[in-house]
């Protein structure tokens, strides 16, 4: 048993530094994390609340105009107030310094496509102001009138109060299922390559004179699996304190834990996905036969990715609760659910159990089917042939 131990520990090292060496690994992680803190970056750049310009024409366009940006600052809308002349409005609309004139408070000119948010602004104050003309004609107290149209709203008791940081955590997690996803992804077609490499060349029967099938497997799971781990701590330590620079996340708590999640199911995720990743690989005797071969699986974490998008949307509905307990999807889908805070202690532990249970049991499964494959150079090997292949090497 120590011997075995020490055979895959050896294989595990051996493609942690080859890979590592790769110039593949250093591009794919520069280019990462140049992607990563762009969109980072231009999401804090863009992510401003809207501004309007408004010109005045005729002193009875001061006082609505001044409400209007009132009402505007209530709602986190900027608005700038531009006297104009007559002759000056057409000017301006075309040229752009303003977004709408309002004339004498009675009417108002757009040039082409009124901006919605800053026209229903106006439109509000308007109706306000003819509301509290028609009472006060009607001989309406003043004080009355003010009680009228500002009534105190109902107040809304929630029986499940929304985390406060809702949004925030939907962001980050939203970034993390895509790190998730390129992970998965990556490095799974790393393991069936290594695979294909190892067999065309011939290199697998050398590998093979030292130590048993089983172990080389495992080594390869585990070396990459600890390159993965790796580029994704650096991911994260360089991605979380720009988020926190710009502005973009405000909690480290909150993002810190995200990472850790994303973490842990990068970890579950690999497990699972890379023994059937080696398998594909060992199916194949060229590179030219590896993309067929990893049609499924690669399908298979698109449509899990696709899912935990969903669970983003509504990470309480049932598809998601479900997705976060099946092996293939629940790596993407649980640290969604758990970032957001609708997935409680419970089911994140089912998740993890089902994981490790799956990876358990398809683990051995792919062993067999590696061994009975890895040796067999020509045509494509059925995974039938490879399940009954001579099981001597392991």
């Amino acid at each position: 048993m120590s011997s075995d131990r020490g055979s895959y520990r050896l294989v595990a090292r051996r493609e942690f530094v080859e890979r590592f060496r790769d110039k593949s690994f250093v591009v794919s992680t520069v280019l990462t994390l140049v992607i990563l803190v762009g969109v980072i970056v231009a999401n804090a750049a863009f992510d401003e609340p809207p501004t309007f310009d408004l010109g005045l024409i005729g002193p009875g366009s001061r006082e609505p105009a001044a409400q209007v940006a009132a009402a505007g600052r209530a709602q986190g809308v900027t608005i700038r107030l531009v006297e104009l002349e007559d002759k000056a409005a057409e000017v301006a609309l075309r040229s752009g310094d303003a977004d709408a004139v309002l004339v004498e408070g009675e009417r108002v000119l757009v040039r082409s496509q009124p901006p919605a948010q800053l026209i229903q602004l106006i439109q509000g104050v308007s109706q306000l102001g003819n509301i509290r003309s028609a009472l006060g004609d009607a001989g309406v107290d003043y004080a009355e009138i003010g009680r009228l149209l500002d009534p105190q709203p109902l107040p809304v008791v929630a029986l499940e109060p929304p985390e406060a940081r809702r949004q925030e955590n939907a962001a980050v997690a939203f970034v993390a299922v895509l790190v998730l996803y390129g992970q998965l992804f990556g490095y799974g077609v790393w393991v069936a390559t290594g695979v294909v490499e190892e067999k065309a060349s011939r290199v697998v029967e050398l590998l093979l004179s030292a130590v048993r099938p089983m172990q080389l497997l495992r080594g390869k799971i585990l070396g990459l699996g600890v390159l993965g781990l790796s580029q994704l701590v650096l991911i994260g330590a360089v991605a979380l304190p720009v988020a926190l620079a710009v502005g973009v996340v405000a909690v480290p708590a909150s993002a810190a834990t995200t990472l850790l999640l994303v973490l842990l199911w990068f970890l579950l995720g690999f497990a699972f996905y890379s023994s059937l990743f080696a398998v594909a690989g060992a199916l194949v005797s060229r590179q030219e036969e590896l993309q067929n071969g990893l049609l499924p699986l690669q399908m298979l974490v698109l449509v899990s990715f696709v899912v935990s998008l969903g669970a983003l949307q509504d990470p309480s509905g049932r598809l998601a609760r479900v997705a976060s307990l099946v092996p293939f999807s629940s790596p993407l889908a649980m640290p969604t659910r758990l970032a957001q805070g609708e997935a409680g202690f419970v089911e994140a532990l089912a998740s993890i159990a089902i994981s490790l249970a799956a990876t358990a049991l398809v683990i051995p499964l792919a062993a067999r089917l590696y061994s009975g494959a890895i040796l067999r150079i020509g045509a494509r090997v059925r995974i039938r042939d490879a399940w009954r292949a001579d099981q001597s090497l392991r």
